[in-house]
């Protein structure tokens, strides 16, 4: 174990040598964690799951194919000497092929957590009354796909990168460690109570579990169709503590356009430092703008924008010139299950094709997390959005009430990576 550790550790710290320093101490939790995984699925892989030796279930070398499918499934067997071998031998004789497992210990019997390779006419009600009658309980069933195949190490470790790399990460980092489940963040100022009930070590309730948000508040994670384990719920908790070792942090990528008159600009990623700058920016704006943008009168800029520039609530672009001076922002909010964009580009800026810009970036961010797709909310009387929408080429659904209008893009495999400036030219990227 203490192997496993280190060579974990190793590989963190080499992975996260070309972006923000990360010291040795921070990966401890999560390496940990790793490499426990690491440990557990190769005991897996050579005890109990596979089929006897003399009925491997193998074809006959040239025997053709047959039509199969990939099943995830979880169930809850006695921890007593014999019942997994029991359960895997019921799924050798139907020719199911375990191609990993992971087990998750419960203070009374354990969940085992299977990949499985199934006969193609094997229905998922079939697949639990098996495993029903070899003695699983709580059986909870589900199709999966090629992605499915990366083993839980390495998952674990391309999440913890991510996260550490980028602060907008750890909810996504999140949603793909637990797999469907609403996360909610809840600022330290609307929390109230409800953060104060929440420990330092967080709180775990059946398909509930709760942290402590790094910046103050609440991270509320749930997923009614699947209690979580204390494993999940102790891997969860190893991506907030090192999300909140690590602080504020950003891609320093950067990329630098040329607009038709021959005006430079320079799209980046912003976040809560940028506060003032931005504030700079809304005061520029015209009350119809910022009535376009918020739907309403504005009232104190600082009551929203560390909301929205917060790593913790998405991602955000920010179009600056030359000088520095922020004329646009760009959100990607992670809202529930959803995810909208929002756009306010200065007066002086507007037709350019910076919005334009900014929406195709916000959008391929989307796609590259997989989102299904996002919403815009805005006025009626807002062509500029709508037309920036219908520029995506993607199918879009409105929908209108009482003068506001909510535009759902569908996203693709297809969904472009960026729309490009009109008539600007794109001079390089650092």
């Amino acid at each position: 174990m203490s192997r496993d550790l280190s060579d974990v550790t190793d590989a963190l710290t080499h992975l996260f040598a070309h972006g923000p320093a990360v010291p040795a101490m921070l990966l401890a939790p999560v390496a940990a964690l790793i490499a426990t995984a690491g440990v557990r699925t190769r005991w897996s892989q050579r005890h109990g799951q596979a089929p006897p030796p003399d009925d491997t279930g193998a074809r006959p070398p040239g025997a053709e194919a047959e039509a199969s499918a990939l099943w995830r499934m979880r169930t809850t067997v006695r921890d007593a000497p014999g019942s997994l071998a029991a359960l895997c031998a019921a799924l050798a004789d139907r020719r199911i092929d375990i191609l990993s497992l992971q087990t998750h210990p419960l203070a009374e019997g354990t969940v085992d957590e299977f990949l499985l390779r199934a006969p193609g006419e094997l229905a998922g009600s079939e697949l639990t009354e098996l495993v029903t009658e070899a003695g699983g309980a709580h059986t909870w069933t589900e199709r999966a796909d090629a992605h499915d195949l990366v083993d839980a190490p390495t998952r674990l470790l391309g999440l913890a990168t991510r996260t550490a790399l980028d602060a907008a990460e750890l909810p996504l980092a999140l949603r793909q460690l637990l797999g469907r489940c609403t996360i909610r963040s809840l600022p330290a100022s609307t929390a109230g109570s409800a953060g104060d009930d929440v420990p330092p070590q967080g709180t775990l309730e059946d398909t509930v579990l709760r942290l402590r948000a790094p910046e103050g508040g609440v991270i509320s994670v749930e997923r009614p169709y699947l209690p979580f384990t204390p494993a999940e719920f102790a891997r969860a908790r190893a991506l907030v503590e090192l999300d909140a070792r690590l602080g504020p942090r950003l891609p320093r990528g950067r990329d630098e356009l040329t607009l038709s008159e021959g005006r430079n600009i320079t799209v980046r990623r912003a976040d809560t430092r940028d506060v003032e700058a931005a504030k700079a920016m809304h005061e520029r704006c015209s009350a119809r703008t910022l009535g376009m943008r918020y739907h309403g009168p504005v009232g104190d800029a600082d009551r929203y924008l560390n909301h929205l520039l917060s790593p913790r609530f998405g991602r955000t672009l920010a179009v600056q010139t030359a000088s520095g001076r922020i004329v646009g922002l760009g959100h990607l909010l992670w809202d529930g299950d959803e995810t909208e964009v929002a756009l306010l580009v200065e007066d002086a800026w507007q037709r350019r094709g910076v919005g334009a810009e900014l929406l195709g970036r916000l959008v391929a961010m989307a796609a590259e997390t997989g989102c299904e797709s996002v919403y815009a909310v805005t006025q009626a009387s807002n062509t500029g959005m709508v037309a920036a929408m219908r520029g995506l080429g993607l199918p879009l659904h409105y929908q209108i009430e009482e003068g506001t209008l909510v535009v759902t893009a569908r996203l693709t495999p297809a969904s472009p990576a960026a729309v490009p400036l009109p008539h600007a030219e794109r001079i390089g990227t650092d």
